[in-house]
């Protein structure tokens, strides 16, 4: 199985992938599209070129485990995402994901010694969104019954 991770965000769209067989996330390009349209059509190309069966999108609970603002606006994005592209859509717990991928950039000296507008620059890329995600969906298939 094929599995689309995706962390949805207003500007940034973190994408990563998943083959159950291989059992292991990958990051991959983020959706950073300035229009909504665009990012969907984004995540609509690597749905076709992926051959994705099932969406894995990171919810973002309250630290107490409620849901608040910010997950509720990811429920309207799971509505927009099932109309759009009929694939099942899973919610998998994303807290902290974003602070443990730029952690990681920051490990593997992707943050170090570079200006502000260069940090500025890399946030924009997506890549942090995109790591995160691959985060998510790395606990998804270590505590699923994914494979």
């Amino acid at each position: 199985m094929n599995i689309l991770g995706i962390d949805y965000g207003h500007k940034r769209v973190g994408l990563a992938y998943a083959d159950t067989d291989i059992g292991v996330a990958v990051p991959i390009p983020a959706a950073v599209e300035s229009a909504h349209e665009d990012r969907l059509s984004h995540i609509g190309r690597e749905i076709s070129a992926r051959r994705i069966d099932k969406i894995v999108i990171g919810y973002p609970f309250n630290m107490d485990g409620s849901v608040g603002y910010k997950a509720r606006e990811v429920d309207d994005y799971i509505k927009i995402l099932e109309d759009r592209f009929g694939l099942p859509v899973e919610r998998a717990d994303e807290r902290l994901s974003s602070f443990q991928a730029e952690q990681d950039a920051a490990a593997f000296n992707f943050k170090s010694k570079k200006s502000l507008a260069e940090r500025r620059k890399y946030r924009r890329s997506g890549d942090i969104d995109s790591r995160a995600i691959a985060i998510v969906l790395q606990e998804y298939l270590d505590t699923s019954n994914a494979r």
